[in-house]
């Protein structure tokens, strides 16, 4: 049995990945009210509030939400909700909401403080974290990957915060696109596809289950990204140079640690009687890797070609693949395995009751969860070639798959969760 002060805490990460859920079916609702406008050329209102529904709402939330149940219970060090988090959780569900409803309506100066807001949580948060971090008994590697996370995500929301503010008053030198495009690459690499190699070392073994992975090898996949992540931002903002190398550096740092998935898979442990085949958070978590590979050829590919209309269309297929595909359903398949291990913990903490411990098997259905799988492995692809053809209908019924995935997430997440409701706390 654990101690109290080793389980995860109960409310804040519920908190999380409401505001998670929240946000990514709004993301897609925008995305079936009004299809002609996400099918269209990406550079405008409407586009940037979805795409931070998804960035800010859906994946740094989901985040955030989950460094606080696998730092207990994977990252080995104690990360108790205190006044601080959930100051840090209202600045950045208040911030994120404002941002994309401030986009949507092309209100910048709203979206400049909004993103500060969010900014101030991300920085409660980096707080909160890398100091606990520092003694926890895990490999070295995985600290950096976490703590150069935080640094970049920072970053890339200070630069944010100033593209908000040049659209009301110029003043950055540059290419307009050229700057969104740098801190697009330094959120989404250096961030999100960071804080995946990092806690996928340690999420990964649990996930399928296998061994751990260890040795100065895992150091490759942080200074790989970290550089290729660094390379693309400083390049867009330079005005385009030195992008090929710094996509093949950002390429090889993924490789790096999808060979480190492959070494688990080749490593299996026994899986554990109540997990049920098939196991949906792995297959999430693979068709995910698959989506990473294209989005890092097709990254590799846009970095040579010349900027043309259709170089544009496919940027577009480049993000939707690289933020839905890989990032969004990696989000998936980690919550497949995170959420039953949190309610499984908090409603077994009673160590006295005389009920018999409840296993993650008696979490969800199994329809609900194969049905997601199907609806985001239909809809990416369509959303895809809506956005490459400017297909507005092809766009809207990727959006309602994706949508309708959504929706069923939210409700098999609230049966999964329920559990951890289950039985009274105990002092």
């Amino acid at each position: 049995m654990r101690a109290a002060g080793a389980l995860p805490s109960r409310l804040l990460p519920i908190l999380y990945f409401a505001l998670a859920h929240l946000s990514l079916a709004a993301a897609f609702a925008g995305v079936v009210l009004d299809p002609r406008g996400a099918a269209g050329f990406f550079y405008q209102p409407r586009t940037i509030g979805i795409v931070h529904l998804i960035t800010i709402g859906w994946i740094s939330a989901s985040i955030l939400g989950a460094l606080y149940v696998i730092g207990p219970l994977a990252l080995r060090m104690p990360l108790p909700a205190r006044i601080p988090d959930y100051a840090a959780f209202a600045l950045v569900s208040a911030g994120g909401i404002g941002m994309a409803g401030h986009f949507f309506m092309a209100a910048y100066g709203g979206g400049a403080w909004s993103g500060g807001m969010v900014l101030a949580g991300l920085l409660i948060v980096a707080c909160r974290v890398l100091r606990p971090l520092r003694a926890a008994p895990i490999q070295n590697a995985v600290k950096l990957h976490v703590a150069l996370a935080f640094c970049n995500v920072i970053a890339a929301g200070l630069l944010g915060i100033l593209l908000a503010v040049h659209k009301v008053w110029p003043f950055l030198p540059g290419a307009p696109l050229q700057n969104v495009f740098a801190h697009l690459h330094l959120a989404a690499l250096g961030w999100a596809g960071m804080m995946v190699a990092g806690a996928g070392y340690r999420m990964m073994p649990m996930i399928l289950p296998a061994a751990m992975p260890a040795g100065r090898s895992l150091y490759a996949s942080a200074v790989l990204l970290e550089a290729g992540a660094l390379g693309l931002f400083a390049g867009f903002l330079l005005g385009g140079r030195f992008l090929l190398p710094s996509a093949l550096l950002s390429a090889a740092g993924l490789a790096a640690f999808f060979l480190k998935v492959r070494w688990m898979l080749a490593n299996r442990r026994r899986r554990p009687g109540w997990l049920r085949l098939p196991d949906y958070g792995v297959l999430h978590a693979l068709a995910a890797i698959l989506y990473a590979l294209t989005s890092a050829g097709l990254g590799v590919a846009l970095s040579i070609v010349p900027q043309s209309e259709r170089s544009l269309r496919a940027a577009a297929v480049y993000g939707v693949i690289g933020l839905v595909g890989f990032l969004g359903q990696m989000v998936l398949g980690m919550q497949a395995r995170i959420l039953p291990m949190f309610a499984a913990c908090h409603a077994n903490r009673n160590a006295n009751c005389d009920a018999p411990p409840v296993t993650p098997r008696e979490m969800g259905g199994r329809r609900l969860p194969a049905a997601i799988f199907v609806l985001w492995t239909a809809g990416v692809p369509l959303l895809s070639a809506g956005m490459f053809l400017e297909a507005a209908p092809v766009a809207g019924a990727g959006g309602l798959l994706l949508l309708a995935a959504s929706l069923l997430h939210v409700i098999n997440s609230a049966s999964v969760v329920r559990h951890a409701f289950r039985r009274p706390l105990q002092t």
